[in-house]
Formats: C-alpha cells, sequence, structure tokens
C-alpha cells in the first residue's frame, strides 16, 4: 500500500504515460452471439440451434467502456461485421527482415506496422442484407430460412462452373518443361485468390486429373473400337506381278527353244466379311468397354472431388498460417507494451527488476514465435501452389476472410443415404465387377460356334495376252467351332469370376468406409461448431481480463506475472477461435466430399 501511495502521489504523469502505451487487445470489447454469414448459396435449417444455444450461460460480467466489471445486454448484441482477415502481402518485407537479417529486428518492423484491427466472426445481418425482426435472447444462434422450403445442403460451385482466374496463374502446358534458369523460378509477385479461384485452377492444371481424363480419352477410343466389330468389313487387295515358272524355263531348255516372254499381270480383289453370330462374344466385348469408360469417367469425377478436398484443405492451412501470423503479431505488441510499462515503472522507483526482465522474456518469446508463425505461413502457401500445380514464378495468398463455411441441414441418417446413392467410388465398383462379368462371358463365348459371311469378288489381267481382263466372285457361309484349346477359355472366365467377386468385397469395405467418413465428419462438424461458440466467448473475456491485468498492474496493487499470463491466455483465446472455425469448414468440406458433389447438386 505505501508504493501505491507514493505511486499516486509522486507520478501522475507516469501514470498518463503508461495508460497511453497499450495495444489494441487492452482496449474494452463487446461480446455477442456467433452467427453464420448469410449467403444464396447457403441454405440452412435449425438442427444446431440447440447446440449454439450453450451462449446463453455466459457470464454478464465481461466489461465495457463504461463500466469495467458488467456489460449489458445491448453490448452482446451488437457484433462486429468485419470478418477474420489478414492482408496477404503484410509479411513479405518482414520475412527478409526477421529470417535473413539478423541485425533486424521483429520489434522494429511490429512498431512499422499500423495496429491490428479487431475482428470477430461475421454476422447473418450484415450491412449488405436486410436485418430481420428478432426477438430471441442474446448469444442464441438462429440460423435463418430462406424461400425456398425443400430442405438442403451447403451446395458448392459445380465442376463446370465457370470462375475467372488471372491467365499468368496457369501452369505451362508442356509438362516436360523444367526450368534452368534462377529468374525462371524467382517468385516475382504474390496473387490473392479465392477458394473457389484455387479449385478453378486445380480443375485447369492438376495433372493427376489431366491423367484421368487421358485415360477416359483412351478407353472411349477402345470402346469405339469394340463398337466397330457391329459393322461389316471391306478389304481390297491388288498385285502387280512378273513371273515365269522355272517349271516352263526347264521344259524349254530341253527343247532347246528359246524361252517366252515372263508374263506381266495384274489381280485385283476386294473381300467383304460380317461376323453374323459370335455366341455372344461381341456384345460381351462392347459392353465390356462400356463399363471400362463408365469407371474411368467416376474415376475422373473421384478425382475431382478428392483435389477439391485438397485444394480446400490446404487454403484453410493457408488461412490458419495467415492468422497465426496475425496473432503473433498482436502478441508482440501486447510484449511490447508491458515492457514499456515494466521499463517505466522501475524508473519511478514503483517497480522491480524482476518484473521488466519478464516482460523481456515474454516478448523474446512473442517474437520467436513470430519468426515461426512467418515461416509456416510461407511453407502453406508453397503447398496451395503445389497442389493446383501453379506457375513457377507466382506465389499466392489468401484472398477470402476467415468465416464460417455454412451450415449442414441433413441429419446423420440422410447423409449416409446421400453418400451410399451418390458415392462416386461405389458405383465405380459395380462398373468394375459388370466390367469382370462381361469379360467371363467374352471367354466362355470363344468356346461356341462363330458363323460368318464372306463376299469377294476379283479381277485378272494378263498384259502380253492379248485378252481382256476377267473377273470372278464367291459368296460363302464361313462356320467356326473351337472343340479343343486346352482349358484357356475357362481359365479366363474362373479368372473373371474371381475377380467379380473381389470387386464385390471391395464394394462391401467400400460401404462400410463411406459410412464411417460420414459419421466421422458429421460429428466432427457439430463438435468444431460448439467450439467456435466458446472461444468466441473466451476471446472476450480474455481481452477483458488481459485489460483489468493492466489496470492492476498500473495502479501498483497487481504484477508483471499477472499481465504475462494474460497475453498468453488471449493469444491462446485468439488462436482457438480461428482453429475452431478452420477446423469446422475443414469438416464442412470432408463431409461434403464423404457425400459427394453429385448429392450436393441435386439437394440444391
Amino acid at each position: 500500500m505505501k508504493g501505491q501511495r507514493l505511486f499516486h502521489g509522486f507520478l501522475p504523469g507516469v501514470t498518463a504515460a503508461v495508460l497511453t502505451t497499450q495495444p489494441v487487445w487492452a482496449s474494452t470489447a463487446k461480446v455477442s452471439e456467433v452467427q453464420l454469414p448469410s449467403s444464396p448459396s447457403v441454405l440452412t435449417s435449425t438442427n444446431y440451434a440447440g447446440s449454439a444455444a450453450l451462449l446463453q450461460t455466459q457470464p454478464a460480467s465481461i466489461g465495457s467502456e463504461s463500466d469495467s466489471s458488467t456489460v449489458s445486454e445491448t453490448d452482446f448484441e451488437q457484433l462486429s461485421q468485419k470478418p477474420l482477415q489478414s492482408d496477404p502481402q503484410t509479411l513479405d518485407a518482414s520475412t527478409a527482415k526477421i529470417l535473413g537479417n539478423n541485425e533486424g529486428s521483429v520489434a522494429q518492423y511490429i512498431s512499422q506496422q499500423p495496429p491490428a484491427q479487431e475482428t470477430v466472426i461475421p454476422t447473418a445481418n450484415s450491412p449488405t442484407q436486410p436485418q430481420a425482426q428478432n426477438n430471441t435472447a442474446p448469444g442464441v444462434v438462429v440460423p435463418t430460412q430462406p424461400n425456398d422450403t425443400t430442405p438442403g445442403v451447403v451446395v458448392p460451385a459445380p465442376p463446370n462452373s465457370s470462375v475467372e482466374v488471372p491467365d499468368d496463374l496457369n501452369a505451362s502446358p508442356n509438362p516436360l518443361r523444367i526450368p534452368t534458369k534462377t529468374n525462371q523460378v524467382t517468385l516475382k509477385k504474390t496473387q490473392p485468390i479465392t477458394l473457389e479461384q484455387a479449385i478453378e485452377l486445380a480443375k485447369k492444371n492438376n495433372n493427376n486429373l489431366q491423367v484421368s481424363l487421358l485415360q477416359l480419352k483412351g478407353d472411349r477410343a477402345a470402346l469405339r473400337a469394340a463398337q466397330a466389330s457391329l459393322l461389316p468389313t471391306l478389304g481390297l487387295n491388288s498385285t502387280l506381278s512378273n513371273s515365269r515358272s522355272s517349271t516352263t524355263t526347264l521344259q524349254y531348255n530341253e527343247a532347246q527353244a528359246p524361252a517366252p516372254a515372263a508374263a506381266t499381270g495384274i489381280d485385283t480383289a476386294a473381300q467383304l466379311t460380317y461376323n453374323l453370330y459370335t455366341s455372344g462374344q461381341r456384345t460381351a466385348g462392347i459392353k465390356a468397354n462400356e463399363e471400362q469408360v463408365r469407371a474411368d469417367e467416376l474415376a475422373v469425377e473421384t478425382q475431382y472431388e478428392t483435389i477439391r478436398l485438397n485444394v480446400a484443405t490446404n487454403y484453410y492451412n493457408l488461412q490458419q498460417a495467415d492468422e497465426q501470423v496475425r496473432i503473433s503479431q498482436a502478441a508482440v505488441e501486447n510484449g511490447e507494451a508491458s515492457l514499456r510499462d515494466a521499463q517505466a515503472l522501475e524508473l519511478a522507483g514503483v517497480g522491480t527488476r524482476f518484473d521488466t526482465l519478464s516482460a523481456q522474456v515474454n516478448l523474446a518469446n512473442s517474437q520467436q514465435q513470430l519468426t515461426s508463425a512467418v515461416a509456416q505461413q510461407e511453407i502453406a502457401r508453397r503447398q496451395l501452389a503445389t497442389s493446383i500445380n501453379l506457375t513457377e514464378s507466382v506465389d499466392i495468398s489468401s484472398a477470402d476472410p476467415v468465416q464460417l463455411a455454412g451450415l449442414w441441414n441433413q441429419t446423420l441418417e440422410q447423409s449416409i443415404l446421400l453418400a451410399y446413392q451418390n458415392r462416386s467410388e461405389l458405383q465405380q465398383n459395380l462398373a468394375q465387377r459388370n466390367l469382370y462379368e462381361q469379360q467371363r462371358r467374352q471367354a466362355l463365348a470363344s468356346l461356341g460356334p462363330q458363323v460368318s459371311f464372306v463376299a469377294s469378288y476379283d479381277v485378272l489381267d494378263q498384259f502380253n495376252d492379248n485378252q481382256n481382263a476377267v473377273g470372278g466372285y464367291s459368296v460363302a457361309l464361313q462356320a467356326t467351332l473351337n472343340l479343343f484349346d486346352g482349358g484357356a477359355a475357362k481359365a479366363k472366365a474362373a479368372e473373371a469370376s474371381a475377380n467379380k467377386e473381389i470387386a464385390e468385397y471391395q464394394f462391401a469395405e467400400q460401404r462400410n468406409q463411406i459410412r464411417f467418413q460420414v459419421e466421422q465428419s458429421y460429428y466432427t462438424l457439430q463438435y468444431n461448431l460448439n467450439n467456435v461458440q466458446t472461444a468466441n466467448v473466451a476471446l472476450v473475456q480474455a481481452k477483458e481480463a488481459l485489460r483489468l491485468a493492466r489496470l492492476r498492474f498500473q495502479a501498483g496493487v497487481g504484477t508483471e506475472t499477472d499481465i504475462i499470463n494474460s497475453e498468453n491466455s488471449l493469444t491462446q483465446a485468439e488462436g482457438n477461435r480461428v482453429q475452431a472455425i478452420l477446423n469446422y469448414n475443414r469438416a464442412l468440406v470432408q463431409l461434403e466430399r464423404s457425400v459427394s458433389l453429385r448429392a450436393l447438386s441435386k439437394a440444391a
């Protein structure tokens, strides 16, 4: 108490100076419920209203500008419309200073940056949309119901949607190109892109998808070749010859007579062949190729859905890396403010060297975390660039704000049935099963009779016989029957039967895996939605706790340790909220993948 009286009586100017050094996080924050963005492409329901109501249980003593211990209900109803976001260009210059220049200081860079803006999850009542009348108690999420009364789900852009992307982001059309100079692999600019642009780029540039498309193209050509057996074949053969037999030469030599001139002529023949009956071999071959094409089409769809999942996951990873940089940057700002407070109090004689050293250690730890966050951000950018096969000289950053992607309206049972009906992997297994069945029939058909129609016409002209060209024709039905092939046909049929049974068991295993994937994603989605609600309130409480800790320290009744603990709690709360939002988005895109885009398009 003696130190406290000395502080208030002797250093009022120091008190005012210290209060002016507080960062944005020390300001008063108002809390409200977490609401989801309203979008024409998001169909909402009331499935999660119960789980979102947990905010009703939050205490009222969060803090306000007028009163440091209480907050009114109107404060809960005011939620900032600005989504979580960070400037994608912010740390390009800082990377070189932090990582490449040992003499540079993270604190120097941070001091040159504008203060971090307080950001929260966007509400459904954004400025661009009319605000609906709502008499619900504060803290309860009330999802909006669209005009369409048909239940739906979150609908992503379909595979054939047109999304404009910068032309300079497309990879080289030559897959064999490899850079040989440093300027060809130097990142010359950073281009912010949205998630839909990233997916569109991957659809155009992804190498695995291109391979699947080329395989489909080749099998379609094989199908056309198999269908050609339904038509007759027509061939033309022409022979121009100059000949004299050895027998003729020998006869003339025995008669001691001059040998005649060699015979020169042309023989042309045309033949038409048509298989009238193949014991089902031709039909089985065509159907087998049709099933192969169907399997390839489903493989392309599966590849696209996998690419969409991977790109979305990498994009959310990049967003999390961006937010972690922002959070670490704010932590450094808070650490600097705490250090200034501790140094000022130490110079005034009311602080201790221990408080100053603790603040310095806390600031150093925050600077190290920022350095690590910058490195992780660069890695996340390159990982996303690799997944979309980006051009060599352009880097990318996230342009979408960090916010909840939408709600999932289907129940767990409905989601499982949608997945069973629409997952391309299940239909691909069925196509493979049908393919093996046709191969079995094709193998057994080789043991049956084969009947074909053959018609031919030929023209023969000898040049030196003083005769005109003469022609002839033939029409025939040919029948063949393979009496013994050493058991080859039956062995091939047995192999196809075994493959067919394997495909059936693979279908059952795939079905079980699909159900588990849907259930896992569904439960994860619910879990993370609850976490978003909790993390938002915890963040506001952590901000208020830090504000009170600073006031207590400046009044001489608190310690630097309290401030450090509050700063660490605030950093953790900020990170928990970002992680909860992005984990929810990851679970949502995983659930969309588990059900398939085809099901989402039908539900839309």
